[in-house]
């Protein structure tokens, strides 16, 4: 690949399926980390409401198509992929009618755009996958263990193209150590083939604000963010919310869910038949302005995901949001959760509604441990899990395939955004570095926190 003075930057094709960008926090921030180091990045993925078809935001060139259906049984999701991929297969024409691209980072699921990199090969392409789920894992967590007939041959599919993606990649990108295990295992890739870039979010960015809408003081809130599927336990909320407010008489707890997925009209149905519509609100899509105020002025975060194959072993986003706005949290006891959040979270075990209500009631009962949660999980997630880090070792790996050269001098770890006092929304930010400040804030939140903030 030409890298000389003159030669044109390396043009990297993203394709996602399961999400558009930038909704997809992660694939915007590696977008933005690419960017940044001087490519020229491309992305094929499906419209969300509202979207155009063709979009261009902050450098990076976005083509969407309108997604397949909801898929329901085998021959449902044999059709979304075909269909996705065939519409990303022609997306992809378009995009190299434009400018060749020289890599193409497929983003599962599916483990199905492996054809799609062989295919472009022959055009000196290569291909870097990035590992975001555990597909075989996914099929057990939702139908069960395989017990032969087609319950079997649709597990051993997803194994067969598992193994079809590990091979064909030049390079994996795996989100935790979890799925670097597999990736070497399973896929038999050399430890040195794969590289973990965690999900951390940019605490540079993605902190705490005055909030600007009030809610009554004596008001607890609590906050699910993410995707609403069957795998994601979004339904155990509900049941919580149930629990505190019709057993236990917490008439002041609210829940707001944000997010929208293929349960999103089940989970509304359920929280009517439960009676908690005056209790809970379904926001549907947000952006990370609408992110930023929820999180900003929530009490406590909900960590429902129960412990399957699948979410065990990977990394919730969700968990490291709340960390960054300083929330305090409950969980489900997860191994990468406990990973992401130490000893900054409450955990409980799995499917304990009766665990997970009690120590929900912990936090609304003492304040001054939310705060401390909040301070430990704000400290860990800007020192450990913060996406700066991670931004370097996922360019390192485009580096190595394209042979660009590194500049001399790093990253600056501060940027104007940074010390600004307000968000681009003209929102005060938290003062995290006085102390004092953001231990009142930590106390009081939401509408306290906003009024004497002014």
């Amino acid at each position: 690949m030409n890298t000389g003075i003159n030669a044109q930057p390396p043009h990297v094709l993203i394709i996602v399926q399961n999400l558009p960008v930038p909704l997809d926090r992660r694939v915007w921030l590696e977008c933005q980390a690419l960017i940044a180091r001087g490519y020229r990045v491309s992305v094929i993925c499906p419209t969300g409401p509202g979207d155009p078809r063709r979009q261009q935001i902050d450098g990076v060139d976005i083509y969407k198509y309108p997604p397949a259906r909801e898929a329901k049984g085998a021959l449902g999701f044999v059709w979304e992929f075909a269909y996705s991929w065939a519409r990303t297969a022609w997306l992809s024409l378009r995009v190299r009618r434009t400018r060749p691209f020289d890599i193409i980072q497929a983003c599962n699921p599916p483990d199905t755009y492996w054809l799609l990199a062989l295919l472009w090969r022959p055009f000196g392409v290569t291909f870097v996958f990035d590992h975001h789920d555990l597909n075989p894992e996914l099929f057990i967590s939702r139908f069960g263990e395989p017990r032969g007939g087609l319950n079997g041959l649709e597990y051993r599919g997803l194994l067969w193209l598992e193994r079809a993606t590990f091979r064909t990649a030049h390079r994996v990108i795996s989100t935790n150590e979890s799925y670097k295990a597999i990736a070497v295992r399973r896929g038999r890739r050399r430890p040195d083939e794969v590289t973990v870039v965690r999900s951390g979010p940019d605490t540079r960015r993605m902190r705490p604000i005055y909030p600007d809408r009030a809610r009554p003081a004596e008001q607890i809130n609590l906050v699910y963010l993410g995707i609403m599927g069957p795998q994601d336990g979004v339904d155990q909320v509900l049941l919580v919310v149930d629990e505190l407010v019709h057993r236990r008489g917490r008439a002041n707890v609210t829940a707001t869910l944000l997010g929208f997925g293929d349960c999103l009209e089940a989970l509304r149905a359920q929280s009517a038949a439960l009676g908690l519509d005056n209790h809970v609100t379904f926001t549907g899509r947000v952006d990370k302005v609408a992110i930023a105020e929820h999180l900003s002025r929530a009490d406590i975060g909900l960590c429902p995901d129960l412990k399957t194959p699948l979410n065990d072993l990977s990394t919730m986003n969700k968990t490291m949001e709340y960390m960054a706005y300083g929330l305090p949290a409950v969980s489900f006891d997860l191994v990468e959760t406990r990973v992401s959040g130490g000893d900054t979270l409450l955990y409980v075990p799995s499917g304990d509604i009766t665990a997970f209500a009690d120590a929900v009631e912990t936090l609304i009962d003492d304040p001054p441990l939310r705060a401390e949660l909040g301070r430990r999980a704000r400290t860990r997630v800007a020192t450990l899990m913060d996406w700066r880090p991670q931004a370097e070792a996922y360019v390192s790996v485009f580096d190595e395939l394209s042979g660009l050269s590194r500049p001399a001098a790093p990253v600056p770890a501060i940027d104007d955004e940074t010390c600004a006092d307000t968000d681009p929304e003209g929102r005060r930010y938290v003062d995290l570095d006085d102390a004092e400040e953001f231990g009142r804030y930590l106390l009081e939140r939401s509408a306290r926190a906003e009024r004497s903030a002014r």
